[in-house]
C-alpha cells in the first residue's frame, strides 16, 4: 500500500508543479506562460468527455490499434520462429527483412495511401509494421538463445518437429516474446497516432492534430493524456497476460529495503533445535566426528 501511496503522490506532485509553473507564468528558459494550466485541460477534458465525437475516436483508434496489433503479433512470431529455425528461410527472407527494418513506419504513409483503397486499411498497415519487426527481432533472438538440450531431450522420447516446437520452442522463447510485444504496442500507438494525423478522419490522432491547427492547446494535451492512459492500459494488459502465461518461470520477490527474504523452514529448523538442549548437542558431536574423518581422509591423501 505504502508504494501506491508514494506513486499517487508523485504524480500528484508533478501535477502541482505544473499547476504552480502555468498559473504564474514562468519564463525562465522554458516558456510555460504558453502552456495551458492544468485545471485548463481539466475543463476541456471533462467537457470532451461528454460529447459523443471523443468515444467515436477513441473506438476507432483502440480498433486500430488491435487489428494491426494482433496481426504484427501472429506475423512476427512465425516469422521470427521460422527464421531462427530455418536456414532456408534465413537466407530468403533475412535481406528483405532487414532491409526494410530501419524504415520508419511513418515514412510508409505514402506507400499505404498508394497501395490500399481506404485510409483505414492503410493506417492499419502502418500500425501492423510498427509492431512487426520488434516481436520478429525478440521472438528470433529468444528462440536462438534455447538451450538444445531440450530439444534432444524431446527428439530422445521419440517426439517430432511439430512436438518440439509445442512443447520446446514456443515455451521457451516466450518471455521474449512478450518482451518484444510489450515494446511493439508502444510503437504502435506513436504509429498510429502519427497515421491519424496525416491521413486519418476520425481517432485521437486526428482530433488533436485538429486542435492544434485551431489554436485549441487544452485539446491538444487532452488528446495527449488519452494517448497516454490508453498506452498505459493496452502495455499493462500485454504485460499482465505475459506473466500469466509465464507462470513457470522463476521471479525473485521484491523485498522492500533490499533485505533478503528467509524461508520459514530456515527460520523455524534453528529455533526447534535450539528448544532440545540433548539434539544439539548430539548434532554438534556428530559435526565434530565428521570433520575428524574428513582431517583424516586429507591426511592419508597427502602421504
Amino acid at each position: 500500500m505504502s508504494r501506491y501511496v508514494l506513486r499517487v503522490a508523485s504524480l500528484a506532485a508533478a501535477l502541482g508543479l505544473w499547476q504552480l509553473l502555468t498559473s504564474f507564468k514562468v519564463d525562465l528558459w522554458l516558456r510555460f506562460s504558453q502552456f495551458p494550466t492544468v485545471t485548463d485541460i481539466a475543463h476541456a477534458f471533462a467537457d470532451r468527455v461528454s460529447r459523443g465525437d471523443y468515444w467515436t475516436d477513441l473506438t476507432d483508434s483502440l480498433t486500430r490499434i488491435l487489428t494491426g496489433f494482433l496481426l504484427a503479433a501472429v506475423l512476427g512470431v512465425a516469422t521470427g520462429v521460422l527464421v531462427a529455425r530455418s536456414r532456408l528461410a534465413e537466407d530468403l527472407l533475412g535481406p528483405v527483412l532487414e532491409m526494410i527494418r530501419p524504415i520508419p513506419a511513418i515514412a510508409l504513409v505514402p506507400v499505404a495511401i498508394l497501395l490500399f483503397p481506404s485510409n483505414e486499411q492503410g493506417i492499419v498497415f502502418i500500425t501492423c509494421t510498427a509492431a512487426f519487426f520488434p516481436v520478429l527481432v525478440s521472438t528470433r533472438h529468444a528462440v536462438r538463445a534455447l538451450t538444445p538440450v531440450w530439444e534432444e531431450a524431446v527428439r530422445t522420447m521419440g517426439g517430432g518437429r511439430w512436438r518440439i516446437l509445442g512443447s520446446v520452442v514456443l515455451p521457451g522463447a516466450l518471455p521474449g516474446i512478450f518482451g518484444g510485444l510489450s515494446v511493439g504496442i508502444g510503437v504502435s500507438w506513436i504509429c498510429v497516432i502519427s497515421a491519424e494525423m496525416i491521413s486519418g478522419q476520425y481517432g485521437v490522432g486526428y482530433r488533436t492534430w485538429q486542435d492544434y491547427t485551431i489554436v485549441n492547446y487544452p485539446g491538444v494535451f487532452v488528446g495527449m493524456v488519452t494517448i497516454g492512459v490508453l498506452g498505459w492500459v493496452t502495455s499493462t494488459a500485454v504485460e499482465f497476460l505475459g506473466r500469466r502465461l509465464t507462470r513457470w518461470l522463476p521471479r525473485t520477490s521484491y523485498v522492500p529495503g533490499g533485505r533478503p527474504r528467509t524461508p520459514v523452514a530456515a527460520v523455524a529448523a534453528p529455533v526447534a533445535v535450539a528448544a532440545d538442549g540433548e539434539s544439539q548437542k548430539q548434532a554438534d558431536a556428530q559435526q565434530q566426528g565428521r570433520s575428524d574423518t574428513d582431517q583424516e581422509a586429507r591426511d592419508e591423501h597427502f602421504v
